[in-house]
């Protein structure tokens, strides 16, 4: 799914990286704690959080993500821009909550990542 598609599912605005929109995702993850973004996030091109600082950023950026969706109506700072920027990591805004946000990306056909076997239940 491209990055645009993923904007207009949500009616969410592009607050940077309208270049960046023809870019694809293959996952996406919703979580506000960027320390299970950290130790369980694998694969995932998409974030969808509540959590607006700059560690969001910053956690993206390590974790290879294309895209950070702040749902809840929440605004990034310019210096979280600026990071963005200089990450090329597309930043949008919804004013979803983030469980119906997951679930349209969901029934879109944009999904998380595959648990690893060791994981499986």
């Amino acid at each position: 799914m491209k990055i645009s598609a993923v904007a207009e599912l949500l009616g969410a605005k592009v607050v940077y990286g309208d270049d960046l929109l023809g870019n694809e995702v293959n996952s996406a993850c919703g979580c506000d704690m960027m320390s299970d973004v950290l130790a369980y996030v694998k694969d995932q091109a998409v974030l969808l959080t509540g959590l607006c600082n700059q560690q969001v950023i910053r956690t993206a950026q390590m974790m290879d993500m294309r895209c950070i969706v702040f749902v809840r109506g929440k605004q990034p700072t310019e210096e979280m821009l600026d990071l963005a920027r200089e990450a090329e990591i597309a930043v949008l805004t919804s004013d979803l909550r983030m469980y119906t946000a997951c679930g349209i990306l969901y029934t879109g056909g944009l999904r998380g990542a595959a648990k690893p076997a060791e994981e499986a239940v």
